[in-house]
């Protein structure tokens, strides 16, 4: 899981009603195919516009769609920005320069000697995170260098490798072994047979190693992933080096196809999608490559299962509910605690505010899905699904309604059940934190400031843009003037200066000709 691009906060303050503050950046989806859009190192860039509140800055950009921080991707060009051949020539080998040192064929074939070898020349670099050939150890002799690589630790490299710790673009967190295991027998329960893993890794090697271990298991999967490292453990049937925030996959064309036909083999029965996206990732971006992934398994469908829709485990934060339930209006989110070995917070077993908020949002119906009861989780027959201990059904609401595993309360002004550090707020009208600014941001559109819309959906848009344009053309007038006025004021001056020089120097030369 890597913490990339997030225009509009990756986490939803507690005390606001809205994440969204008085600007951001917001993503721009291309409606012309034609026209291509440039590419950095993690593939084809994203369209993005900045916007402010009540007003619209028109000019947009290009930008990486997998870094958020320019100092690890510097990506930048204007949506109309011609550049020389020379710039482009410049951007392509820079592209070049940053892809793996090896590549998908290479590393299949070091991996099949690198097994070959006996248990005392298998060593893994630590420093340089690779699988060490008897060729390789002179290089890296200065490095701390880790021997006697076993099958068992091939099998788990999630484990060799060491988790990216930069958090504005690969902080990887990785699923306790609790979360992975309850994940397995659940598709197994299911029925499925084919797991296409879209960022965990941890889940795909555990699917792996059961599968090799227990002959009944018929479950297989299929890793798609940024990070380029696994690509020394895996076959290439079992792994793609893949970007989720533009749907590129970076070894082409048969990296591409190794996906569509792990999708629709066998019609496309028995197969779900599992991806735990990065938290600090657009939600908008994600949603356009899943649905390119389903378009992907739906042509491999009968006409008959054309209504059918691909399963899928979507793993985020529950606060980002609303935005993904825009895109998915048939998922839903489950109340199960996702936890992580790595992460400091995500932790299984932490109450109050400090249980794990990322949760489980399908399109598989929730009453088909059993939770663990030795965890507390209780089947409530109102709702028809699996509920946290705390979670109590409202008679209000006829809804389990509580997200975040505590109990919440029914506010009778608001109708509807809030958090329990909560109370209303007479000069806002709606519940907030007690401590709350009665002047923060609203929800709605930038552009009218309207609730039941965003800025992209006003239908004031143009007009917005009109006075936009208006304003910046008389700002460009006024800039053009001023501009104007100082280089005049600039050349008066020096006019100025070199008259009262003269006049300076006038009485020196009669001065000299009196005394001569």
């Amino acid at each position: 899981m890597a913490t990339l691009w997030d225009g509009s906060g990756a986490v939803e303050a507690e005390g606001s009603p809205s994440s969204r503050g008085s600007s951001g950046v917001e993503l721009v989806l291309s409606s012309d195919p034609a026209t291509p859009a440039p590419l950095c190192p993690h593939g084809p860039t994203l369209l993005f516009v900045k916007v402010n509140q009540g007003k619209e800055e028109t000019r947009r950009f290009y930008a990486c769609s997998a870094c958020r921080d320019r100092k690890d991707c510097n990506f930048f060009q204007w949506e109309n920005e011609k550049l020389s051949g020379a710039r482009l020539a410049a951007r392509e080998a820079h592209n070049r320069r940053c892809q793996p040192p090896l590549s998908r064929m290479q590393c299949v074939q070091r991996y099949l000697k690198f097994v070959e070898l006996p248990l005392s020349q298998r060593k893994f670099c630590q420093r340089c995170q690779q699988l060490l050939l008897p060729d390789d150890w002179e290089k890296h002799r200065e490095h701390q260098v880790l021997g006697d690589i076993s099958v068992a630790q091939l099998k788990r490299p999630s484990q060799l490798l060491s988790p990216l710790e930069n958090k504005k673009t690969n902080a990887q967190y990785l699923f306790a072994d609790r979360s992975c295991q309850f994940l397995i027998d659940l598709l197994s329960t299911l029925g499925f047979r084919r797991v296409l893993c879209v960022g965990t890794p941890r889940l795909h090697e555990l699917i792996r190693l059961k599968a090799s271990g227990d002959k009944k298991s018929n479950l297989k999967s299929l890793l798609l992933d940024i990070d380029f490292r696994y690509s020394q453990f895996y076959m290439e049937d079992s792994f793609c080096h893949y970007n989720m925030f533009n749907h590129h996959f970076f070894d082409g064309e048969v990296a591409l196809e190794v996906c569509r036909t792990f999708l629709q083999e066998d019609r496309g029965e028995g197969v779900i999608m599992v991806t735990d996206p990065p938290f600090g990732g657009l939600v908008e971006p994600l949603a356009v490559t899943f649905k390119k992934l389903i378009a992907m398994w739906k042509k491999g469908q009968s006409q008959d299962n054309n209504h059918k829709e691909l399963p899928i485990f979507w793993i985020f934060p529950y606060f980002f509910e609303s935005r993904i339930c825009q895109f998915f209006p048939s998922f839903r989110m489950l109340d199960y605690q996702v936890d992580y070995d790595n992460h400091a917070l995500y932790k299984h077993g932490k109450t109050g505010r400090k249980q794990s908020p990322v949760r489980v949002f399908t399109n598989i119906p929730p009453n088909k899905i059993i939770l663990p009861v030795e965890e507390g989780y209780r089947f409530c027959p109102l709702c028809q699904r699996y509920v946290s201990p705390e979670n109590q059904h409202c008679e209000h609401c006829n809804l389990c309604t509580s997200k975040d595993g505590r109990k919440w309360n029914h506010c009778f002004l608001c109708k509807k059940c809030v958090k329990p550090s909560w109370i209303h707020c007479s000069i806002c009208n709606h519940c907030a934190l007690p401590d709350h600014s009665c002047e923060g941001p609203k929800e709605g559109c930038f552009i009218c400031g309207e609730l039941d819309h965003k800025r992209s959906a006003c239908p004031n848009i143009s007009t917005a843009k009109k006075v936009n344009k208006a304003v910046r053309k008389q700002k460009q007038r006024k800039s053009n003037k001023m501009k104007m006025e100082t280089t005049k004021g600039q050349s008066m001056n020096h006019t100025s200066v070199t008259r009262q020089k003269k006049r300076r120097e006038s009485p020196s030369i009669s001065l000299l000709l009196n005394v001569q």
